[in-house]
């Protein structure tokens, strides 16, 4: 694997102290061993992966899921939990310039969609993943955010002023904020498990620790070398997001960039401690800032806090991200200043130049698939996109919006890419202000 972060960014270290790890025991992940013939082969087995695996199995394909580590290492298993609209950067302005209207209306329904898709899984597999909260809140950092909220508001969602936070239970150094009614909060790892098991359930293979270490296209399929094997599959898809490799395939290369995030969980915290710092609400929340804070409070009373950002990748540099996550936490929320965080770890979210998801063919390779650059809302976008992947491998139209099937450029400056973070981060927090 050639991948542009070091090796330490993708070992046990950044997910050690992961709290969603506690709170549900994981299944017995097979190995993939000796030789294998299936109709699909799916390299990642996060959200992507296994919505793919579960639409593919449920139709009849031979599949096998072959992940690097455990299905839900990655960033589907340590994210925050946000079920919610999203996936792209880009505001509808934007969208409209580049695209036209009717693709930007087509990719704001697809949003919507992504988060019903999820809610359908959980109840058609009664799977319980302690979902909360009504839509999903932003809450403005400055006057200057508040009046930007006031002039986007939709008629669909509800405008707070910041004298209405208080009595919502969402008190806080907030100058209002705004809520749209879709989306929720879940346990991302319960979500995850439960789709293996229903797509396990309906024949398909899910490995574990079954690394891909090289795809050859043969004349009429492809043939997967894993760490203990071979597979050989007629269609491969590419479902690796931020953890992906710059040779799996080549095309991947410079086309992804890979982004930090951390996540801190408190212990539970009292009545009273909720009172004094005025937030009871359990609304899944973030700030506007440009390097947001995301939060929420959980149904056993744990708070959850993250924030993006973290440019270096080492212990020192992971200590001190999490000791800025941390800094960040107690100032937003002084009451807490001596509430114990009892967890904390990191994770890669995944961005593409054009700033929206992707999910489609790999130009001029036949059979090959690939979904990615969710921008930090992948339980609902990589749902989406794997059921789209799913669709494409068995022959049928994706049904997805242009922006997302538009191919990614590539990202400037290739293997070094990574350096143009630095300064991208610098401007945008200046525009924080």
């Amino acid at each position: 694997m050639r991948r542009i972060f070091p090796d330490y960014t993708y070992g046990p270290d950044p997910r050690t102290n992961c709290w969603w790890d506690e709170t549900i025991a994981a299944p017995d992940w097979p190995v993939q061993s000796g030789q294998q013939d299936v109709d699909v082969a799916i390299l990642g087995g996060g959200f992507t992966g296994l919505s793919a695996a579960l639409n593919l199995a449920e139709n009849g394909a031979q599949v096998a899921v072959l992940e690097a580590e455990a299905p839900g290492w990655g960033a589907s298993g340590r994210n925050g939990g946000f079920c919610c609209v999203g996936g792209s950067k880009l505001d509808h302005i934007t969208l409209v310039r580049r695209y036209g209207e009717d693709a930007a209306d087509a990719y704001a329904r697809a949003e919507v969609e992504a988060v019903g898709l999820v809610s359908d899984l959980l109840a058609r597999y009664q799977i319980d993943a302690d979902t909360h909260s009504q839509g999903e809140t932003v809450l403005a950092h400055s006057p200057r955010a508040m009046k930007k909220l006031r002039e986007n508001a939709d008629e669909n969602g509800a405008l707070h002023e910041v004298g209405d936070l208080p009595a919502l239970g969402l008190n806080g150094k907030f100058f209002g904020g705004y809520t749209t009614p879709v989306g929720f909060g879940l346990n991302p790892r319960k979500l995850l498990f439960g789709l293996a098991a229903a797509a396990r359930a309906s024949g398909a293979h899910v490995f574990g620790r079954s690394a891909v270490t090289q795809v050859r296209r043969l004349s009429n399929r492809f043939e997967l070398q894993t760490r203990n094997g071979l597979v050989h599959a007629k269609q491969v898809l590419i479902c690796t997001n931020g953890y992906s490799s710059e040779d799996l395939p080549p095309w991947l290369a410079t086309r992804y960039m890979p982004a930090q995030s951390t996540v801190l969980v408190t212990r539970p915290l009292q009545q009273t401690e909720l009172r004094a710092q005025g937030w009871t609400s359990d609304q899944m929340c973030y700030d506007t800032r440009n390097l947001l804070h995301y939060f929420r409070l959980m149904p056993d009373k744990r708070f959850l806090f993250g924030m993006r950002g973290g440019l270096r990748s080492s212990p020192t540099a992971e200590a001190r991200i999490r000791r800025t996550v941390q800094r960040n936490f107690r100032r937003m929320f002084p009451a807490w200043s001596q509430v114990e965080v009892t967890h904390c770890w990191s994770g890669l979210v995944c961005l593409a130049r054009n700033l929206v998801p992707f999910a489609g063919p790999i130009p001029d390779q036949p059979g090959l698939f690939a979904g990615f650059a969710y921008h930090g809302n992948g339980i609902a976008m990589g749902t989406y996109c794997g059921r789209a992947l799913a669709r494409l491998a068995m022959g049928q139209p994706s049904d997805v919006p242009i922006p997302i099937s538009t191919t990614p450029g590539r990202i400037p400056l290739g293997r070094w890419r990574r350096l143009l973070m630095p300064p991208a981060y610098a401007l945008l927090a200046m525009a924080d202000f």
